[in-house]
């Protein structure tokens, strides 16, 4: 009995997928082809048309698309409300007019090809459609998410989210078959409303209760427990009313973005959205047929060439008629030039509808992946195409002589003074900064050498002599990307004591929360200096003027105390430490509106209407 014992089928199943992920994308990354091509070719070696390794695909992808959902929660996390609001003009606008003359100019090419007008139409606004999961990945393993160019092709994708169910509806228009059954459109309408305001609503009241109370009991399993079931909650509940799982999760991590348990929560999702978002891309791989690329293979290369020439086009004319520059310009067209994933779903209702037939379906679905497969090497002519730099001028991210013992990381007017306090001493120094015209103008007119680099990425880090440095000292302006790389540089890098430039007091709260050595909020110990010399030409003793800055400040260090603390993040928590505040009544609106005012000229204010402005550098003025 004992020999007839056999490997469960699953295990099995199991093995075949990590040991292909396992062997194929190192080998790709050593390649320089990017781990989204080393999953796609994994994915067509053990899939059906090759070594038939794995001969359901569907099941595979039908899981993995969690993963997408998964990083979409997580790009959530980083979009606080205010900052969505503020990509308004691009979502709706460059998003708008990309989906409507990219479908337009895409659907010439199968009726040139002679297909009908109905199906050619469906084929061009499903190639219109970009791969957000492609899209992102790129941005993410160069570390230019939040790059001008990252940002707006984002905003185009989530437009694109939304057109899924207008194109559906088209689809069912168009299909010569009667409608077997159906919701009106004001039923659906009135759906797919209530779940986007059902998710903002439970988002904004609920989850923080939620994770307060698991945290306060004490079991991370449970934290992790909790935020899968906010994820694939609000996935399912998007996916009942019609919209795509992705918008619903986006939604999710976007009302948990100000939430002070949005970094334990990003801990938790990480591993299962990395494996996730593999196993989709292999998935992805298994489904290319073949057969019908041997059969239609100049069709297809045509085709494929065409597509990306014309999404390419009509994106870079649409950036130039909103103003964008030309680099930008062309690295957002170059971003959304492959098709997207949801071309698998939009055409297998049309085939099924009746509105193409089903070699047309085949050929499609072809050209949508390998355009995804071949999009990581369109975005690479980016540099080529730049006017910033020719080709061979592209400045590279070279480290091989740094042996400063402190890493600086940004060098503008507050890195530049910085760092002549420590050069005033004799001590090592390595500079690194991402703006060329910054690094060019150290180099040109303080014989300052600066590296290269992003300091949001841990490899750059790491090259930079993370590792080695008894300082590192974050000093640039972006308060998002700061707090990315005091994260990085605590968890990677212990033995280094960091030191980072806060933009506010909402800002210096999460930097203490992650264990930062040493903050300074960037317009506090100014302010400090400013008041000290009114208070002198007022006639004050040296003496005196001392001891109201040293009591200022020890009053604020007990307030922000008071504010990290507070239960509910209360921002009026401490404020019995502000001189004044018994004779001044909270006047959120007045108040929000000079905030903004007083960082025109700098950083858009994150102040939202209703909200008590002490909490930033603005309004109360602390």
């Amino acid at each position: 009995m004992h020999g007839e014992t056999a490997v469960p089928a699953f295990l099995i199943f199991l093995l075949v997928l990590l040991a292909a992920a396992v062997l194929a994308v190192p080998l790709a990354n050593r390649l320089k082809l990017g781990s989204v091509v080393g999953y796609l070719a994994a994915g067509i070696l053990i899939g059906p048309e090759v070594l038939a390794l794995v001969r359901d695909p569907a099941t595979v992808l039908q899981v993995s698309e969690l993963g997408i959902v998964m990083f979409l929660f997580l790009i959530g996390l980083e979009m606080k409300p205010s900052r969505v609001w503020s990509m308004r003009r691009d979502i709706f606008g460059l998003g708008g007019l990309q989906m409507l003359f990219t479908g337009l100019v895409v659907s010439l090419m199968p009726l040139a090809f002679g297909r009908s007008w109905d199906a050619s139409l469906v084929a061009g606004f499903g190639l219109a459609i970009t791969s957000t999961a492609i899209l992102m990945q790129i941005l993410d393993e160069r570390g230019e998410v939040q790059a001008p160019h990252g940002q707006r092709a984002f905003a185009v994708s989530i437009f694109q989210d939304l057109m899924i169910v207008p194109l559906l509806a088209m689809v069912a228009l168009l299909s010569p078959h009667a409608a077997q059954s159906g919701k009106p459109w004001w039923l659906a309408t009135g759906e797919i409303i209530g779940a986007v305001a059902a998710v903002i609503v439970i988002g904004r009241y609920a989850l923080n209760p939620l994770f307060r109370l698991l945290a306060t009991s004490g079991g991370r399993e449970l934290m992790t427990a909790a935020a899968l079931l906010v994820i694939i909650a609000s996935a399912a509940l998007m996916t009942a009313a019609g919209l795509s799982m992705g918008m619903g999760a986006f939604l999710a991590g976007v009302m948990l973005s100000e939430s002070k348990f949005r970094f334990q929560i990003e801990a938790e999702i990480e591993p299962f959205r990395g494996l996730l978002m593999g196993m989709f891309f292999l998935a992805i791989g298994m489904t290319i047929d073949l057969s019908v690329i041997y059969e239609s293979w100049w069709r297809i290369l045509v085709a494929l060439v065409l597509l990306i020439i014309l999404k390419t086009a009509v994106m870079y004319a649409i950036m130039r008629l909103f103003s964008y520059d030309h680099d930008q310009s062309i690295r957002t067209a170059l971003l959304i030039a492959q098709a997207g994933e949801f071309g698998f779903v939009l055409y297998a209702a049309a085939v099924a509808g009746g509105v193409m037939q089903p070699d047309h379906g085949s050929i499609l679905v072809a050209i949508v992946v390998l355009s995804m497969a071949v999009s990581p090497f369109v975005f690479r002519l980016a540099p080529y195409l730049s006017t910033k730099r020719k080709p061979g001028e592209e400045r590279e991210e070279d480290f091989t002589d740094v042996k400063g013992s402190v890493l600086v990381i940004g060098f503008g007017r507050f890195g530049q003074v910085t760092c002549q306090m420590l050069l005033a001493e004799g001590v090592d120094l390595t500079v690194i900064d991402n703006d060329m015209e910054m690094i060019e103008a150290a180099e040109r007119f303080a014989g300052r050498k600066v590296y290269f680099g992003d300091g949001a990425r841990f490899d750059v880090l790491r090259s930079a002599g993370a590792e080695r440095a008894r300082l590192i000292l974050v000093c640039i302006d972006k308060a998002d990307q700061a707090t990315a790389i005091v994260r990085i540089c605590k968890q990677a890098f212990p033995l280094a004591r960091v030191h980072a430039r806060s933009y506010d007091r909402r800002h210096t709260i999460e930097l203490r929360d992650l264990h930062v050595d040493y903050e300074v909020r960037e317009t506090f110990e100014s302010a400090i200096a400013f008041g000290s010399t009114a208070l002198q030409a007022l006639d004050l003793t040296d003496e005196r003027v001392a001891s109201v800055a040293a009591d200022v400040r020890d009053r604020d260090e007990k307030r922000l105390e008071a504010q990290r603390a507070s239960v509910r993040g209360d921002a009026l928590a401490g404020r019995e430490q502000l001189y004044g505040a018994a004779q001044v009544m909270p006047q959120p609106l007045t108040p929000a509106r000079r905030a903004e005012a007083s960082r025109a000229a700098g950083a858009k204010s994150t102040l939202k209407p209703g909200e008590d402005p002490s909490l930033l550098d603005g309004g109360a003025g602390l």
